[in-house]
């Protein structure tokens, strides 16, 4: 990310397309004077003068550039104030540093939300001498201003992606600074203990004892405990965040559409007799037992010499290849087929949902087969439904569920880390603190433990940003909107 801190900066913060609200927000030491001449308070006020976090009824006008006479050319430097264009009515906030989202002065404008009266606004602002932001500047700044740190930042982001109430309690959580706060707390006893060890490292020939080895040891194993449960929260905590993908397979015509709607509880997938009615893969989020699941719908596989059908079965193969979990749908009203054997016997290192359906019509399915199949397969389960009626859709949401996350795990129960940077840098401050803890056994010089816990340390400060590099923030923010 290229721009400076002392650039004044602004961008719209809602998003694009029609709404009843649409906000500017404009950023840096000059965002007042950005401001000014563009918004004119009903009460006649400079806006200079107000309160801060105080909100005001405005007019938005802009002055119109004079015309030479005999040239046409625009004066941009010259402005006819008693000649201007008016954009909108709005509400304006001054938020004066540091008690505001970026820490800097901010004037956020809330107008009518059309595109041209945001455009329009937002170049006006930039003709006054602001910039347009970069995407995640507004936050990048509230992080290097200190309002935030780097997990409260990413935790923003999170806030804003959250597709279901338990991500979204996770992303509250952090923003709030739990992990923070955790993080922050086991680096500050990493601290100590590295105070205590090259204490003793600096006054050896006093033979004075800072720290007992075995107290040492107690307490590396403790942090390196503590290292480990958190690491291990990666995996429900990235699911929450960004959810799983899962795809509907099957032969024509077993009910993989109707499921899909079953679930959605709405006709999203066109659903008829005539097999092969699905061509394509549909793709759609589900809120499931509050995991959020992207689902595929696919076309049937089997073979045919349609060359349309054709290319419908190989994007289902591609997607059953990319799936973390596949949900084979057969038809409970038939007898196994080969077919149903050979998609059976595809991708059995995956977790895999037997879903059999049309269970409102009598059962001719080998319900022995299916049976030992998911007692020969601890990462299979089968479940029995119809899509038609929805029997059964609530045991295949908690078995879904089940497969998903450890049956143990509640979102708000625990601190749970969600980004793979967060696991990666705990696995580093583990290791290090293995190695400490080794050198302590060892009854190595100081110096060793000290290496490590100092390595220990910087990794845990990653996390939060006490310790970072401008590789690590640009991959953050830029995932950010622009307005963010």
């Amino acid at each position: 990310m290229s721009g400076e801190l002392q650039d004044t900066i602004c961008a719209i913060a809602t998003p694009v397309g029609e709404g009843g609200i649409g906000v500017l927000r404009i950023s840096g030491e000059k965002a007042i004077e950005a401001a000014t001449g563009l918004v004119k308070l009903r009460s006649g006020r400079p806006l200079k003068s107000v309160t801060s976090h105080v909100m005001y009824h405005a007019d938005l006008l802009e002055a119109m550039p004079v015309q030479e006479p005999q040239t046409g050319l625009v004066q941009a430097r010259n402005w006819r104030p008693v000649s201007s264009l008016a954009i909108d009515e709005a509400l304006v906030v001054v938020m004066r540093a540091p008690r505001s989202y970026t820490a800097e002065d901010v004037v956020e404008i809330q107008c009518h939300g059309g595109p041209l009266v945001l455009q329009t606004l937002c170049e006006a602002v930039i003709r006054r001498g602001a910039r347009l932001a970069e995407p995640g500047e507004f936050t990048k700044r509230a992080f290097l201003n200190g309002r935030l740190d780097l997990t409260q930042a990413e935790a923003v982001l999170d806030t804003i992606r959250a597709k279901t109430a338990g991500s979204l309690r996770i992303a509250q959580e952090h923003l709030r600074g739990a992990l923070s706060s955790e993080i922050d707390r086991m680096r500050e006893a990493l601290i100590r203990l590295l105070a205590h060890v090259e204490a003793a490292i600096d006054f050896t020939e006093e033979d004075i004892a800072f720290i007992r080895p075995e107290e040492l040891a107690a307490n590396l194993q403790k942090t390196i405990e503590e290292l480990s449960r958190l690491a291990s929260s990666c995996r429900e905590g990235r699911i929450l965040r960004e959810g799983v993908t899962a795809a509907i397979m099957g032969h024509p015509n077993v009910g993989k559409s109707s499921l899909l709607n079953a679930l959605l509880r709405t006709d999203r997938a066109i659903v008829t007799p005539v097999p092969g009615t699905t061509r394509d893969v549909l793709e759609e989020v589900l809120n499931i037992r509050g995991v959020p699941v992207r689902l595929f719908d696919t076309a049937g596989v089997h073979s045919t010499e349609d060359p349309v059908e054709q290319e419908g079965v190989r994007r289902s193969l591609a997607v059953m290849e990319q799936a973390e979990l596949l949900l084979i749908v057969l038809d409970g009203s038939m007898p196994l087929t080969e077919e149903d054997h050979e998609l059976l016997a595809r991708h059995r290192d995956k977790k895999r949902l037997v879903v059999v359906n049309k269970t409102d019509l009598p059962c001719r399915i080998d319900s022995s087969a299916l049976a030992s199949l998911e007692h020969d397969e601890p990462a299979c389960a089968v479940v029995c439904i119809s899509a038609k009626t929805g029997d059964g859709l609530d045991d295949l949401r908690d078995r879904l569920r089940a497969m998903i996350l450890r049956a143990d795990f509640e979102p708000g129960e625990s601190i749970v880390v969600t980004h793979l940077r967060h696991q990666s840098a705990l696995l580093k401050a583990k290791e290090a603190l293995t190695n400490a803890a080794g050198s302590v056994g060892a009854k190595l010089s100081g110096e060793f433990v000290a290496m490590d816990l100092r390595a220990a340390i910087d990794a845990l400060g990653e996390i939060t940003g006490a310790v970072s590099t401008d590789d690590i923030l640009d991959r953050i923010f830029r995932e950010f909107c622009i307005g963010k």
